[in-house]
């Protein structure tokens, strides 16, 4: 059965590879980047190729919290329904580390901003449907000033690191609070070191293949390994489920994160 499936990031990376795949299986996309010409170029690409799945596209800015709640209101207005959100869009390093709203970029794109878009979707979503959160193998304990926005300047990778942290403890807690609706809600570290601008960048390496990344996020999405999964951790460089950092199996400390996140929404 083919599902509608929203994935953010999808222009390029680990987000493209992973389209590509969905796509050739028939499935409906709606694909988010950044670039109007590059969300242009990924559509075409698409459509060239044999999948039989319709395309939408949507352009934002995830570093700004407006421009994610008008996404949010676009895909609630012109979608009744969604079975997958693949939260896959992330920043390391930037040349501006703060936004407008006052956050740490890294905090704002890798771990706000998914949050704003899965509360918005969630109405949308039935029993069975699933929120993929890509977190990473680099993960460190959140200070939360800083997801306030008020420690600065954090360096790239701490920045990243708690990010990402934070991003799959909120996931944990909404596994949690949600398990009534019958919404997965998994993490998944898609690969160290994949070939993605990031890591070219962050680390000046090529990465190994993305399609590593792509496989495991395409599971996620829509494999039956996955479908009594929710509040667990994939860990991709394992092949298989396991411990994320302590901090995200520790109820308390989730809670904190999402009352905080909460606060910057408000």
């Amino acid at each position: 059965m083919t599902k509608k499936i929203l994935i953010t990031g999808a222009t390029d990376g680990i987000g493209l590879e992973t389209a590509k795949r969905l796509h050739s299986g028939g499935h409906t996309l709606l694909l988010h980047g950044r670039n109007a010409e590059k969300l242009e170029a990924t559509e075409r690409r698409l459509a060239d190729n044999t999948g039989a799945g319709l395309i939408y596209t949507y352009k934002a800015d995830l570093s700004r919290l407006a421009e994610v709640d008008s996404l949010a209101k676009a895909l609630t207005k012109e979608h009744e329904q969604l079975d997958v959100i693949i939260n896959n869009a992330g920043v390391m390093r930037v040349p501006e580390t703060i936004t407008q709203d006052g956050l740490d970029v890294r905090f704002a794109v890798n771990t706000v901003a998914p949050y704003i878009l899965t509360k918005y979707l969630l109405p949308i979503m039935g029993p069975g449907s699933r929120v993929v959160n890509l977190s990473s193998a680099a993960q460190a304990p959140v200070a939360l000033d800083a997801l306030r926005g008020k420690n600065r300047p954090l360096d790239d990778m701490s920045a990243y690191a708690q990010s990402k942290l934070a991003l799959t403890m909120w996931t944990n807690a909404l596994a949690s609070s949600h398990t009534s609706e019958g919404v997965i809600f998994v993490s998944v570290n898609p690969g160290s070191l994949l070939a993605s601008k990031m890591v070219k960048e962050g680390f000046g390496i090529a990465g190994k293949s993305l399609s590593i990344g792509a496989d495991a996020l395409v599971r996620a999405a829509l494999s039956k390994e996955f479908a009594n999964a929710s509040g667990q951790y994939f860990d991709n460089d394992k092949g298989r489920f396991g411990p994320p950092h302590s901090d995200a199996l520790d109820d308390q400390k989730c809670k904190a994160v999402v009352m905080v996140i909460e606060e910057l929404i408000a």
